[in-house]
């Protein structure tokens, strides 16, 4: 309990930040009823109080021992002191801090109003089982087992394959010159399927047949890639009843996200961001930066 609550004073702490100076509590929340303290002056209200508590441990305050309230109090204050400090040190004005809270503000406003939103528009069984089809229907049915030696340019990548067809073996080639992590394994990928690639690795594998290896290197933005396929299975849909809660979400996030389409069409919107302004080609190339998984997408 005690890890629980230390753990929870930095969000304390932030949301302390978010306050005015004066006129409403810890955290800025409304607050029904008689504050449970005041720290020089200013009031931390029983809704934040009951709000903290019910985050960090589940439980009302009723529910927890007196020792367990006084912990959760003191937190609170000691937020509540950080937060009046920083705002002496002028922290609420570093564009760093402002911007943190601003996100934070319109985090949490949006997670409030998705909330209200769907509240009485929950997922229905009709609407999960179309989901369901959706989803099928777009997903592979082939996983692919594979293997890659990842390099850093195109002459090199050219070097390897002329090594392969000499007879190379290939496990002994990725260990010796891969610069992927994979390569301890002889550049084993294990299973995936193809959405798990970034494209132009995806569509290699997926054109090669078990046994065949990508003779034209393969590029993508960790580097040159020769790609073999070990073997290749089927995959079957998951049964819907283990997907159902994963459903559920999808169609209530496609739904908030209709509604905010639909506010994104009548609000006033005005970008005043400018250009940015070209870079500057570097006089010569960086050296290669070490990859990482070429299997995984990035964002």
């Amino acid at each position: 309990m005690k890890l629980q609550w230390t753990i929870a004073v930095a969000a304390l702490v932030a949301l302390a930040g978010c306050q005015p100076k004066t006129g409403s509590s810890a955290a800025g929340a409304p607050n029904s009823g008689p504050p449970v303290a005041t720290v020089d002056g200013q009031p931390i209200g029983r809704d934040t109080y009951e709000f903290y508590v019910k985050g960090v441990a589940g439980k009302t305050s009723a529910e927890l021992s007196a020792d367990q309230r006084d912990q959760a109090l003191e937190n609170l204050v000691r937020a509540q002191v950080i937060a009046e400090q920083a705002e002496k040190d002028g922290l609420t004005k570093d564009a760093n801090t402002a911007a943190l809270l601003e996100l934070s503000r319109l985090n949490v406003l949006q997670q409030a109003l998705s909330e209200k939103y769907l509240k009485d528009k929950k997922a229905t069984e009709q609407e999960m089982r179309a989901e369901y089809e959706t989803q099928v229907s777009a997903m592979s049915r082939t996983e692919y087992h594979a293997r890659h030696i990842l390099v850093a340019t195109s002459a090199f990548a050219d070097k390897v394959v002329k090594d392969l067809e000499k007879g190379a073996k290939f496990e002994d080639v990725a260990k010796r010159e891969s610069m992927d992590s994979s390569k301890d394994n002889g550049g084993d990928l294990g299973w995936f399927t193809p959405d798990r690639m970034v494209k132009p690795f995806a569509d290699a594998v997926i054109a090669l047949k078990p046994g065949e290896y990508t003779h034209t290197p393969v590029q993508t933005q960790y580097g040159w890639h020769i790609i073999r396929v070990e073997e290749t299975r089927d995959l079957a849909p998951p049964p819907f009843d283990s997907v159902k809660q994963r459903l559920e979400q999808v169609v209530q996030t496609k739904k908030f996200k209709d509604y905010v389409d639909g506010l994104m069409k009548t609000a006033k919107v005005e970008k005043k961001l400018e250009p940015a302004a070209p870079v500057a080609a570097a006089a010569a190339p960086a050296p290669a930066a070490a990859a990482p998984p070429a299997e995984e997408k990035k964002p």
